[in-house]
């Protein structure tokens, strides 16, 4: 998915967006089901056949899960910083499928923007951009975060609004859309939407309804590969009008310079 996002030439409907994030969601649904997580939700690791058939792909950080332990010690250097979870940033070692849920939140948005909607270069810089986006992480909006190993040493913004759908609603135009990303970013992991609960949602059943993807694959004959495709968010992106918007560069791990959307 990473190569399709990154090729200006391959425009989704929103159709076939339902499709894409409802297989996405299917399958997250079925690993969670069988008590697997994965534990690195990205848009490189979502592949994507020529017919259609979306895979979820990369399974070397995935574990197993029990929901009858009293307390799992994970370790919370998981997923790639850009789909990094708040309760991992802040230290969490206890946690389940919502760290996955939360990967499906930003692909899904990234479905529009096509690029990853949050690009940190540190988890205090991660922190700083998941706060401008979804607001201020409190115990009164999150109960027992204060408890977490790394709330009292990190800085966290005080007083900023939650915006997700005011953000990104110069990019996704379907409300319901911007209501599905909106309970998949949830900072508090319990009030996070689940598989089951996303695919139910109204995003998958009003019109357009999920449509096939064959037809539209079908028109484009090079390699998506992300590793064969130009690098991606080096073009800047139009970033959304308003005194809160940001675009500006930021250097990433692997040496090239790429835009941040907010």
């Amino acid at each position: 998915m990473a190569g399709l996002l990154s090729n200006r030439n391959v425009k989704f409907t929103l159709g076939e967006i339902k499709r894409v994030i409802q297989q996405l969601l299917n399958g997250l649904f079925y690993i969670h089901s069988n008590k697997i997580l994965h534990r690195d939700m990205k848009a490189a690791n979502i592949l994507i056949t020529k017919n259609g058939t979306l895979k979820l792909a990369d399974f070397g950080l995935a574990r197993a899960f029990s929901v009858q332990s009293k307390a799992n010690r994970y370790t919370n250097r998981v997923v790639t910083l850009w789909y990094r979870p708040p309760e991992l940033l802040l230290g969490e070692r206890d946690y389940g499928p919502p760290v996955d849920l939360w990967g499906a939140g930003c692909i899904m948005a990234e479905m529009w923007t096509r690029s990853p909607i949050m690009q940190g270069s540190t988890e205090q810089e991660q922190l700083n951009l998941i706060t401008q986006l979804c607001g201020s992480i409190t115990s009164e909006l999150w109960p027992g975060v204060e408890k977490l190993d790394l709330y009292n040493k990190l800085d966290l913004p005080k007083g900023v609004k939650r915006r997700v759908k005011e953000r990104l609603k110069v990019y996704a135009k379907d409300p319901y859309a911007l209501d599905l990303i909106d309970k998949l970013l949830y900072l508090d992991p319990k009030k996070r939407i689940d598989a089951d609960s996303a695919l139910n949602h109204d995003f998958f059943w009003s019109d357009p309804m999920p449509g096939d993807l064959a037809k539209m694959l079908s028109q484009h004959n090079q390699s998506m590969f992300e590793y064969l495709t130009p690098p991606r968010r080096r073009g800047p992106i139009p970033p959304p009008p308003g005194p809160h918007s940001k675009a500006h560069v930021n250097p990433n791990t692997d040496g090239q310079y790429h835009d941040r959307v907010f």
